[in-house]
Formats: C-alpha cells, structure tokens, sequence
C-alpha cells in the first residue's frame, strides 16, 4: 500500500502535510488484530488480500487514521471496509479546497430551531437551545460546511435520520445507545455527499471518499440496477427449497418487501 501510494503521489495525489501515512498504516495493522466477523473470525484469515488492500489504501487517500478514531474496519463475507467516524468525516471535509470548517449539532425538543429558503438553498438564522434541553426528545440535526464565500446549510428530521440508519450495515444498538453523535455523523455525511460531488479536488481522492460513504449502507433497488432483474432474483430465491431468509443478506429482505 505504501508503494501504491507513492505511484499515486506521482500522479498528482496530495496527501496533508502533517499526516504520516507510514505511522497510519502501523497502527491500521494493529486496529485489524481486533477485528472479526460475525462468527468471531480474524478479519486477516477471513478477508481477501485484494480488499484488505483496497481498504487501507482509501484510509491513507483520504487521509485518515485509526488512533485517531478517524475511520475503523468492518467485515462484510471477505471482504474488508473502511468507514469513517464522525471526526474522520469532518477531516476529510476540511481536505477539500474550498472547505474552511464544517460542524454539526442536533436540534432537541423545545430548542428554538430558524433556517430559511434563500435563493433556492437553505440557510440557518439561529438556534437556540439551553442545557436541559439534551435530555429531552431529539427532533432533528443539520451540519453546515463553511467554505470561503458562504456556509452551507443541511438539515434532517429525527424520520429522514431513522430512515438513514434503517439502511445501515452496521448494529442498530450504536445508534440507540448514542443517538446524538449518530445524529451528528449521520447530517454530516448527508451534507459531505453533496458538497463532495460537486468539489474539483482529486478524483482519486473524492472516490475514496465515496466509497467509504457507500460502503456502510445496503444497496437499494435503484443501485442494483432494472428492477425485473431484481424481481426475478427474489422469485428464484423463493422458488428455492432450501431457502433460509434469516441467513439471507440484508439487502435481499429490502429489496423483496420493497418489490412487494
């Protein structure tokens, strides 16, 4: 990976200054030794070579760093993914360009929340909470991405961030356990793949941005393609004898409910 990275670099690839992707790479080394599948084996024995690669190689594109809970891995079969946390999507952000800062906070109930529609896009006028507020119900989140000429603004209702998680590979248990900080991560990964897709920074940089997004969320039917492919894959699956839906995958049990 660090040879990879060096041919990237020659073709244009800038990695941060302050960031030793050497360093990053050795403690993404040791992070992996914890890592297992559902069924508690090595990611190491279980993954392929390819995507162990391909994995380490988005962290240092974008970056990142595991001491840091930047970014952390997850199994999926054999194959292996990096996806960031919250603090690693903000680094990422201010990577771009034209981003000087980007920050998120949830709107509890009873919090004063104003935004407006100014010239076709959203901009916040104030929010107003107090302390006790934290206790109460969330009823929302917005992030907003400070560039040199504006800031701006993405907002999600407490149903738009349900729904969001509903499509995570990941347990839902992290959610509940910490719905505000999700919440967080949640908008700002909502507003980074708006603004990232319209930004000229490195190609290779932005696919590897987009691929750790992509990564954490079940295909729907719009990314698997025409849907008859996919009713024909349900009925085929349902024609089966063996069929066991528990040990189908995740997205297999949208996709049918979705196409009934």
């Amino acid at each position: 990976v660090n040879s990879k990275l060096g041919d990237l670099q020659k073709e244009g690839l800038v990695i941060p200054q302050k960031y030793n992707a050497s360093n990053a790479l050795k403690s993404a080394f040791f992070k992996l030794q914890e890592v297992k599948d559902k069924s508690g084996r090595p990611a190491l024995e279980v993954c392929t070579k390819e995507s162990i690669a391909n994995a380490l190689l988005d962290m240092t594109v974008q970056g990142l760093s595991p001491a840091k809970t930047q970014c952390y891995f997850v199994v999926y079969g054999t194959q292996l993914q990096m996806l960031r946390s919250y603090f690693g999507t903000q680094a990422v952000l201010k990577r771009l360009s034209k981003v000087k800062d980007i920050w998120a906070n949830v709107i509890y109930k009873d919090d004063v929340f104003d935004y407006e529609n100014y010239h076709g896009r959203e901009r916040l006028i104030s929010h107003k909470t107090s302390f006790e507020n934290r206790d109460k119900d969330i009823l929302g989140a917005y992030a907003v991405v400070q560039t040199e000429s504006e800031e701006i603004l993405t907002v999600m209702t407490k149903k738009e961030i349900e729904a969001s998680w509903g499509q995570s590979k990941t347990s839902q248990s992290i959610h509940k356990k910490f719905p505000q900080e999700m919440a967080k991560r949640t908008v700002i990964n909502r507003a980074a793949k708006a603004f990232i897709n319209t930004s000229d920074d490195s190609d290779l940089l932005i696919d590897a941005i987009n691929r750790s997004t992509e990564g954490e969320y079940e295909p729907t039917v719009k990314d698997m393609g025409d849907i008859e492919e996919v009713k024909q894959e349900i009925e085929q699956n349902a024609n089966t004898e063996e069929l066991d839906i528990k040990e189908q995958p995740a997205a297999t049990v949208q996709e049918a409910e979705f196409v009934e």
